[in-house]
């Protein structure tokens, strides 16, 4: 992967389907690069790996000011500890504290952007981009997925699910700051 700024904070998206999730679910009015560090700054903040009990039980004051802490890890630390500490409450009541099981064990695509929309942070087209992520990036591919990330799923560099490199991350970039442009002149926007 290549979401994030540092190679560390790529590895640990990599391998650890909790840090990609919350690095998706930081992904909003900041840097894309920004939000999938993000995770791994608060894995080294939490002293050990990221675990969706511990971030859940974890006091909420305290989870706020790591999050607040220099260099903070959002823009809006302290909505973002909270939605971060519903979501792993929703990895460990609903996902056994799995967060892989969230796409893995999805039965279709529909269910797929179904349970990720269930997610805080996780809106509609969140939850289409992260499914397409999921299933270009990672392979997973419940029947139906296309059709239900749709139009992120599509061959082209919309957004994070198209980012493999520093030139996909950049064509992204580009595609991003032209639809911005789009809906500043009033221009319907290309999806």
């Amino acid at each position: 992967m290549h979401l994030a700024s540092t190679d560390a904070a790529n590895e640990l998206l990599e391998r650890d389907p909790l840090a990609l999730l919350i690095g998706m679910m930081l992904d909003q009015q900041i840097p894309m690069e920004k939000a999938f560090t993000s995770p791994h700054v608060l894995r080294e903040r939490l002293g050990g790996d990221l675990d969706a009990d511990t971030i859940a039980a974890y006091d909420p004051d305290k989870l706020e000011a790591l999050f607040r802490e220099p260099p903070a890890l959002h823009r809006f630390p302290a909505a973002n500890a909270r939605r971060a500490q519903e979501l792993c409450a929703i990895v460990r009541d609903r996902y056994g504290g799995d967060a892989a099981a969230i796409w893995r064990d999805a039965a279709s695509g529909t269910d797929l952007v179904a349970r990720l929309e269930d997610l805080p942070g996780f809106g509609a087209q969140k939850a289409r981009i992260f499914a397409a992520l999921v299933g270009k990036q990672l392979g997973i591919k419940p029947r139906g997925w296309a059709k239900a990330a749709a139009p992120y799923s599509e061959k082209g560099y919309r957004s994070a699910a198209d980012v493999v490199d520093a030139e996909s991350l950049a064509k992204v970039k580009s595609y991003k700051r032209e639809q911005k442009a789009a809906a500043k002149a009033g221009q319907p926007l290309g999806t």
